[in-house]
């Protein structure tokens, strides 16, 4: 809450409608402004709640920091400033108090708070004694009271916070906040060197120039200052500030059938790394979004956020294999590192392992030896059973009915070779879960058979984290243990925090929970991993629609048509949240679009009708649930799509009906029951509160409901 005094001297109004220009900033090291609003005379403003310490708590603690940790805090702090720059918002108030570290993770807080005061105040402010900023970090330009700042400003505050973080004290203190505030325009830097004479020299001119009197004469953008902290580094890089991306490896075999070696074998690499502490591993769906693709690492590395790129090629003639590998650097498109292995199929496993191991031996150093066995852990040692496993996960990956078929058969097979192959039975779990989750086969045909795979996977070996995963899934849309899927993605992501799909389904579940803060951070991470994933990207949506703020999912889903406008499930989540803005007409014809480019999926229908409905078109509605249950005769449709046209046609019997036959068939959409504003017309009614009790989903049970 801004103190009473402070609230008495803005314009509340102008002050909230500032503040929402924040609240679209949407960045992994951004803690988001989920909501605002005034209580009276004092204006508020609501941020999650992050456990933990700030910046400042680690300060007080442990400065001076080691170089390395210092410079890992200034460049995720610098990303968040960069991405706020370019949506014209400058923070006017960074420093160690606004830096809260989530997880080791920094995470910016009260984006915009300054600017909106200012914005909204008067010259009453600076009467009351109230500062638009901290003094110890304030640029010259804003201590002299420019209210025009730029980037820049941000850019030298930050590198006060890093002059701390290295010195143990700021650059500037005085007897009082105008005394400091003068030091910040007239005195000269004190020197770093003083204090750390290891401090490498490139470090130290970045702090210098991030420190310059004038604007022009420091680094241009936030980003320019993160990287000069690293531009004259010398190989290793710091433990934690290295990060890649692998991408689809090129077939170069005379078989075209062998793209699934070459895709697999970058793929298994993918998984290795990911388990590596302080590497950050960009997703596979990221990555293999370049497949077939000649961009440049440069472009590269900006899209997916890192700061290598290995890419290598596979050549199969017989027997024979020869893999080729290079790491380039993304900034300067130099090679860091390049080998070509010529080998047997049987070795196969080895060269994989190798390639991992030269890739953190150059990114940071050494593996540790805990690591090095994860590493080069094999699964299998039959040659065959490995080939039929990378041929399932290609097909599956397709993410069509007929590939999920055809993967089920390749793991299967692959199992017959080694029956105690613990990835083959993960990756039957996840083709088994996804024929679920896509509503391809019904919950109670699919669900069982993944559970059975996960369970033999984790039999054989507990540290599958896929394996976790899909027992997570299992536990949450079709058992209703929530205590129990919780357990299964926590330990998922005990054994490997890089794991985007974990972090995703993870948020999915909190969502449900009503645990909307907590799914943000987790969602959010899981798009910083995997940037380019299109199911992500929604699910920042979803995660602001079942927060009921429909303006930030619209843009969330807005923005993931944009990245492919033929997504068209994209379609069928813009045409709900339209529905809850009584956009009528648009969600109609965004449904009545999606409809057309999925082939009549039922849900589209189930949705469409609902808003002809709800907009007085009952002819339209009613031949739409004729439909609907003729479709109904031919395949599986979820008995809550045929709850949510009831709805809109506002038949409460009906509707609790079909929630009921969702019920008993496990219908995977009643963990939302609790957060999915398409079914509040139903709350309060007894009934729909039995069903919710019945699901584990009762507000007495911990879950919010409207």
């Amino acid at each position: 809450m801004l103190r009473p005094e402070l609230s008495a001297a803005v314009a509340a109004d102008r002050f909230l409608l500032e503040i929402r220009t924040t609240a679209r900033l949407n960045h992994p090291n951004i803690l988001p402004l989920l909501d605002s609003g005034q209580a009276g005379d004092v204006v508020y403003y609501v941020m999650p709640h992050v456990g933990g310490r700030s910046l400042r708590d680690l300060i007080r603690r442990e400065a001076p920091l080691p170089v390395d940790e210092a410079v890992r805090i200034t460049t995720q702090v610098a990303s968040a400033l960069e991405h706020a720059h370019r949506n014209e918002v400058i923070h006017r108030d960074v420093k160690p108090e606004n830096i809260l570290m989530h997880e080791g993770v920094p995470m910016v807080a009260d984006f915009g708070i300054a600017l909106a005061v200012s914005a909204a105040g008067t010259d009453r402010i600076t009467d009351l004694g109230f500062y638009l900023g901290t003094p110890i970090y304030m640029s010259p330009e804003q201590a002299s009271g420019d209210r025009d700042l730029d980037g820049r400003s941000d850019v030298y505050s930050l590198g006060c916070v890093l002059y701390e973080m290295l010195a143990g004290e700021p650059p500037f203190s005085g007897a009082n906040p105008r005394a400091v505030m003068a030091r910040h325009v007239r005195d000269a830097v004190p020197p770093l060197a003083t204090v750390r004479p290891d401090l490498p020299r490139h470090i130290d001119r970045a702090v210098l120039r991030a420190l310059a009197k004038e604007p022009k004469d420091r680094h241009p953008t936030a980003q320019s200052l993160a990287d000069a902290l690293v531009d004259e580094a010398v190989t290793p890089l710091p433990s934690t500030g290295a990060s890649i991306a692998v991408l689809p490896f090129a077939n170069m075999s005379t078989d075209r059938d062998d793209e699934f070696l070459s895709d697999g074998i970058a793929e298994e690499i993918i998984n290795a790394l990911s388990k590596i502490e302080g590497l950050q591993v960009a997703a596979r769906t990221s990555s293999f979004a370049f497949k077939g693709k000649h961009e440049d690492v440069r472009a590269i590395g900006s899209q997916l956020n890192v700061g290598s790129v290995l890419e290598g090629s596979v050549r199969r003639s017989g027997n024979r294999l020869r893999v080729t590998a290079q790491l380039v650097n993304c900034a300067d498109g130099y090679h860091l590192w390049s080998e070509r292995y010529d080998r047997e199929m049987s070795d196969v496993f080895a060269v994989q392992d190798d390639i991992a191991e030269a890739i953190v031996t150059v990114l940071r150093g050494s593996l540790l030896a805990g690591e090095r066995e994860s590493v080069a852990k094999r699964h299998t040692e039959h040659v065959g059973a490995y080939q039929l496993y990378l041929k399932g996960r290609y097909v599956e990956n397709t993410r069509t009915p007929d590939g999920f078929t055809k993967g089920i058969e390749y793991f299967e097979e692959a199992l017959r070779t080694d029956d105690d192959y613990a990835l083959a039975y993960a990756g039957l779990a996840d083709t088994y879960y996804l024929l679920g989750w896509y509503r391809h086969l019904p919950p109670r045909e699919a669900f069982p058979r993944a559970d059975a795979a996960a369970a033999r996977a984790l039999e054989l070996d507990e540290t599958v984290a896929e394996a976790h995963i899909s027992r997570a899934y299992v536990k949450f849309y079709y058992d209703w243990d929530w205590v129990g899927a919780e357990r299964c993605f926590r330990r998922a992501l005990e054994l490997n925090p890089n794991h985007a799909t974990a972090l995703h389904g993870y948020a999915e579940y909190l969502a449900a929970r009503g645990r909307i803060d907590e799914a943000l951070l987790s969602v959010q991470r899981a798009h910083e991993l995997d940037p380019l994933s299109l199911t992500i990207s929604a699910g920042l949506g979803w995660v602001h629609f079942f927060s009921r703020h429909y303006g930030e999912a619209a843009e969330h889903f807005e923005a993931t048509l944009a990245l492919d406008p033929h997504y068209v499930f994209i379609h069928w989540f813009l045409g709900q949240t339209y529905l809850m803005q009584e956009r009528l007409d648009d969600a109609i014809a965004v449904l009545r679009r999606g409809l057309a480019g999925s082939k009549g999926h039922p849900g589209m229908s189930a949705y469409l009708g609902h808003a002809c409905a709800r907009a007085g078109r009952l002819d339209p509605a009613h031949t739409i649930l004729r439909e609907l249950e003729e479709h109904a005769m031919r395949s599986y449709v979820p008995a809550d799509y045929f709850a949510v046209l009831y709805i809109g046609l506002g038949e409460a019997d009906e509707a609790v009906a079909w929630l009921e036959k969702a019920y008993d068939e496990r219908a995977l959409h009643l963990v939302f029951l609790a957060v999915d504003p398409v079914f509040d017309d139903l709350r309060g009614d007894p009934r729909f509160d039995a069903l919710l009790e019945k699901v584990g989903l009762a507000p007495a049970r911990g879950t919010s409901s409207p």
